[in-house]
C-alpha cells in the first residue's frame, strides 16, 4: 500500500488569537505552523502496494470556498470543490445538554475528562432520578444482575433510552453479569441486613420458606457446609463484613460476626484459612454461569452497550462470548468488559485486557482474594497495561463507601478518588452509593467535584506524562493512525489549542487521542448513537452525533456553523482536526 502526504494551505483565515510558536517536535511528521494558514497533514493510500503513479500533491485550497489549485499531478477527488450545502440548522447534531451549558458557561477547559459509571438501583431507578444523575455528570448507567428481575432491569433499560432521546443525553447502559462465585441469597426480600459485633448468624444451603429464620443466610453453593472448616474466616463483600465459623451442623454453618457492617443480597462469599484463601472450589466453577447466559441474551436483545464479565479468568472466556454475541446479534456492536477481581485475572492479566474491549478494576472482590496491600498496586498496573493497549479502564468498589449512609465522604476516600483520576483511569464507578444509597446525588458531585479539581491541577503543573504507548494497530494503516493521534496530542499540548476535533466512523481514531491523554478536551463527531454512547465511557472525549461526509473540509465548516449556532465555539477558537476517513491533521482557527 503506497502512503503520500498532502500539506493543504488555505489562504483567508483570520489571523489565531493564539501565539503559534515553532513546535520543537519531530516524530514522523514534520509540520511547520505558517500562521494563518491552514496546515493539513494526510496519508493517503493507493490500491496498488507497487503503484508509483500518484506523487506527493501540495493542495491551495479556499477552505472549502473554491475548487482550490493543485500543485502537482491533480488525482481525480481534487477535480470538483467540496459541497456547497453547509447545514446550519442547530438541531442537526446531537450533543450531551449537560455539556453544552458548561462549555458555554465556563469554556474548553472547564471540561470533565474522567468519566463517571453509576450502578443504578432503588434509590435511583426512577425517571425523575436518572435524569438527576444525568444532569449531574452520569455517563454509563450499570445495571447489576445480581439484584433485581429482568422485568425489573427493563424498565430501567427504556427510562434511560427514554432520557437520551428526550432530553438529549447519550447515557450508555452497561449490563453487569453475576457470575458463578459462591454468594448469599437475596435476604429474602430485605434490601440490607446489619451484622452487628458478635452476633452468631447461620449460613445455610438449605432453601427455607418465607419468614425465613432470623440471622439467616442462604448460600448458593451446595458444597459449602463441606468444604469450609471450624476456624475457617468467611469475608462477605470482600471484608465488608466479617465472620469465623464456629460450629458446622449438617447443611448449616454457624457464624459468629467478627466485623460488623451492613451486607447486601447476593454479595460475594470467600472463606481464608491459616492467612491463605481457599479458593480451589472457586476455580472449579465456570466463569460464566447458567444464570448469565440467560441474562446475556436479555442484554443482546435489550441492545445494552457494555457486557462487564465477572470473576473473568482467561482470554478464551472473552473471545468465546464475543463469538456468541456476534452470532445472535449480527448488527450488534456490544463492548465486552472484563471484570478484574480474582486471582485467576491477575495471572492472565496481558492477554484478557487485550482480547476484551475494556476492563473494570473491582477492588472490593479483588481485594478478598490478594492481600488488602496489594490492591493499590493491582490497581495502577491494571489502569497502566489498559492504556497501553488502547482499552478503556474503570475504577471500581467502594470509592465513597460510607456515603451510603453520610453526607459527606471521608478524606480518605477523598484521596482514594483523587489517585484514581492521577493515575488517569477513563471512569470511576459508584456502587451502592447511587444504588441504595442516602445520598447518591451527592456521591455522583464528589466524583465530579474531585475529578475536575485534580484534572485542572494535572494541567497547571503541566504533567505530561514519560508513559511509553506501544504500537497497537495490525496494519501498517493503524499504525498511520496511531502517528498522527500522537502527534496531534503532542501538538495540542505545545500550542495550547482549544479542542481538539476528531470524525470518526467507528470510534477507534476517538479512542486513540483518548489514550494519548492531551490536555485539552477531544470532540468526537460520530454519525451512530450506538458509538457516541460507547464513547462516552472514554477519557476526555465530548461524543458528538452529526452525519458527515468523507470530505474534510465540508465537515468542518458544517460542524463549525453547528456549534456556533449553539454558542459552544467561537470565531477564533484554536482546534486540531482529525480524520480516520482520511488520516489527516489540520491546525485552524474557526472562521
Amino acid at each position: 500500500m503506497a502512503h503520500s502526504l498532502h500539506l493543504f494551505t488555505p489562504s483567508h483565515l483570520t489571523a489565531p488569537k493564539h501565539s503559534l510558536p515553532k513546535p520543537s517536535y519531530n516524530r514522523w511528521f514534520p509540520v511547520t505552523l505558517l500562521s494563518p494558514k491552514l496546515i493539513s497533514i494526510k496519508a493517503s493510500t493507493s490500491a496498488d502496494p507497487n503503484s508509483s503513479t500518484t506523487p506527493p500533491q501540495v493542495l491551495i485550497s479556499d477552505n472549502g470556498t473554491g475548487p482550490g489549485e493543485i500543485l502537482s499531478f491533480t488525482p481525480q477527488e481534487y477535480d470538483t470543490p467540496p459541497s456547497q450545502s453547509i447545514l446550519s440548522d442547530s438541531s442537526s447534531i446531537d450533543v450531551d445538554a449537560v455539556t453544552e451549558v458548561e462549555l458555554k458557561e465556563n469554556g474548553f477547559r472547564s471540561t470533565r475528562r474522567t468519566k463517571m459509571v453509576c450502578t443504578i438501583g432503588p434509590a435511583t431507578c426512577g425517571f425523575e432520578e436518572l435524569e438527576a444523575l444525568a444532569v449531574g455528570g452520569m455517563n454509563v448507567a450499570r445495571i447489576n444482575m445480581c439484584h433485581g428481575t429482568r422485568e425489573w432491569h427493563k424498565r430501567v433499560i427504556e427510562r434511560v433510552r427514554r432520557l437520551n432521546e428526550e432530553k438529549g443525553f447519550a447515557v450508555a447502559i452497561m449490563m453487569d453479569t453475576e457470575g458463578s462465585e459462591i454468594h448469599m441469597g437475596d435476604l429474602g426480600g430485605a434490601s440490607s441486613a446489619k451484622a452487628e459485633d458478635g452476633e452468631i448468624w447461620t449460613f445455610s444451603v438449605r432453601a427455607f420458606d418465607l419468614p425465613r429464620p432470623e440471622r439467616t443466610i442462604n448460600v448458593n453453593y451446595d458444597g459449602f457446609a463441606e468444604d469450609v472448616k471450624v476456624g475457617d474466616e468467611l469475608l462477605v463483600d470482600g471484608g465488608m463484613v466479617r465472620f469465623e465459623v464456629i460450629e458446622k451442623i449438617g447443611p448449616d454453618v454457624k457464624c459468629r460476626c467478627t466485623d460488623p457492617g451492613l451486607m447486601l443480597p447476593r454479595a460475594n462469599l470467600t472463606f481464608w484459612r491459616d492467612g491463605s484463601l481457599v479458593r480451589e472450589r472457586n476455580a472449579m466453577l465456570p466463569t460464566i454461569s447458567s444464570k448469565d447466559w440467560l441474562d446475556i441474551d436479555f442484554g443482546i436483545a435489550e441492545g445494552v452497550d457494555f457486557i462487564a464479565i465477572s470473576f473473568v479468568k482467561s482470554a478464551e472466556v472473552i473471545n468465546h462470548l464475543k463469538s456468541y454475541i456476534a452470532a445472535r446479534s449480527r448488527d450488534s456492536d456490544i463492548a465486552v468488559i472484563a471484570k478484574i477481581e480474582s486471582i485467576d485475572s491477575l495471572k492472565n492479566l496481558e492477554e484478557i485486557i487485550l482480547a476484551s474491549d475494556g476492563a473494570m478494576v473491582a477492588r472490593g472482590d479483588l481485594g478478598a482474594q490478594i492481600p488488602l496491600e496489594q490492591v493499590p498496586s493491582a490497581q495502577q498496573k491494571i489502569v497502566q497495561i489498559c492504556r497501553q493497549l488502547n482499552k478503556p479502564v474503570i475504577v471500581a468498589s467502594q470509592l465513597l463507601e460510607s456515603m451510603i449512609e453520610y453526607p459527606t465522604p471521608t478524606r480518605a476516600e477523598v484521596a482514594d478518588v483523587s489517585e484514581a483520576v492521577r493515575q488517569r483511569a477513563d471512569a470511576l464507578m459508584l456502587s451502592g452509593e447511587s444504588a441504595m444509597g442516602q445520598y447518591p446525588d451527592k456521591a455522583l458531585a464528589v466524583l465530579r467535584s474531585v475529578s475536575v479539581r485534580i484534572e485542572k491541577w494535572w494541567r497547571e503543573e503541566k504533567r505530561y506524562e514519560a508513559m511509553e504507548l506501544p504500537a497497537v494497530g495490525s496494519s501498517f494503516s493503524d499504525n498511520i493512525s496511531e502517528e498522527i493521534c500522537s502527534s496531534a496530542a503532542k501538538m495540542a499540548n505545545n500550542l495550547g489549542v482549544d479542542a481538539i476535533f476528531v470524525y470518526t466512523k467507528t470510534g477507534h481514531m476517538a479512542s486513540l487521542l483518548s489514550r494519548c491523554r492531551p490536555d485539552c478536551p477531544i470532540f468526537a463527531f460520530t454519525s451512530t448513537k450506538s458509538v457516541r454512547r460507547r464513547l462516552n465511557l472514554q477519557w476526555g472525549l465530548i461524543p458528538f452525533r452529526v452525519n458527515f461526509s468523507d470530505d474534510m473540509e465540508s465537515n468542518l465548516n458544517k460542524t463549525f456553523s453547528l456549534l456556533k449556532a449553539r454558542g459552544m465555539v467561537k470565531s477564533g477558537d484554536l482546534v486540531i482536526a482529525v480524520s480516520d476517513l482520511l488520516q489527516s491533521i489540520q491546525v485552524m482557527n474557526v472562521p
